[in-house]
């Protein structure tokens, strides 16, 4: 179902709140870090670069991107590539840092998942995770309203549309106890796109991926048609390209070096 190719078009814009999510994470020299959805690994790299010393591990279920992934080798010896369900993986042993970027918006009832992999952690540990919060916005409600309609309805009954993240505090009320400290937050990003319709091309990489992927050929042209018409409408070319709106949400979890003599 995934596109490595098409989701790294726009690299430079989906990287970046990995860069200011990871600024927060202060581990000094991990051991075992883990990429959680790593998709294509162009990511995980900067783990392995960051860390030396560590072993880091890349997981996602996309046969696609860890293909992508593996076939790419210019992050070091240190890094390897598992085929894996996020909400399955199990560490072999105690992570010092647990990264996982714009993936939890696929997973249901994430929230479960996020305390277990706070427990998870090491002492002096680290949790850092970002997820879209981007769903009000054109680009995500224009698909929902379609697939609710009736045009598109049963043909769309077993897409699995991505979903709402929950707000920063409702994150940190979650993970905040006794012995974690938590870092909450959220930012919106503006990016200027270029190229013809490149929102369309935005989505082609993630939102649109699902849909895509139960409809044969010619559903899936109609549907791309109109939904790019809509989206053309929604999001006007100015002089120096298509302002696209992004809100992200953050969140990044320090398990205490004393919590483990507890």
């Amino acid at each position: 179902m995934w596109d490595a190719a098409q989701y790294l078009r726009f690299g430079g814009e989906r990287a970046r709140p990995f860069f200011d999510l990871l600024a927060q994470v202060a581990a000094q020299s991990p051991d075992y870090v883990a990429d959680l959805g790593c998709g294509p690994g162009n990511l995980t790299g900067v783990l392995a670069r960051r860390w030396p010393g560590a072993r880091v591990v890349g997981v996602d279920d996309s046969p696609e991107m860890i293909a992508a992934a593996s076939g790419a080798a210019d992050a070091g010896g240190n890094v390897s590539y598992t085929l894996a369900d996020v909400r399955d993986w199990e560490p072999a042993g105690p992570p010092d840092v647990l990264v996982c970027n714009a993936v939890l918006q696929w997973v249901p009832d994430h929230h479960g998942l996020l305390v277990r992999w706070a427990d998870m952690l090491a002492p002096d540990g680290w949790l850092a995770f970002q997820l879209p919060g981007n769903f009000g916005q054109p680009s995500h409600a224009i698909i929902e309203e379609m697939a609710r309609s009736p045009r598109w309805r049963e043909l769309l009954r077993e897409a699995e549309l991505n979903r709402q993240a929950g707000s920063a505090q409702e994150y940190a009320e979650l993970l905040a106890r006794p012995g974690y400290e938590v870092n909450a937050w959220e930012t919106s990003y503006v990016h200027i796109l270029q190229g013809e319709n490149p929102v369309l091309e935005w989505t082609k990489g993630t939102t649109l991926r699902p849909v895509l992927a139960v409809l044969d050929a010619a559903q899936a042209d109609r549907f791309t048609r109109e939904y790019g018409e809509r989206l053309r409408q929604a999001y006007h070319h100015g002089p120096f390209g298509t302002m696209f709106a992004f809100r992200r949400v953050f969140t990044v979890v320090h398990r205490r070096a004393d919590i483990g003599r507890r």
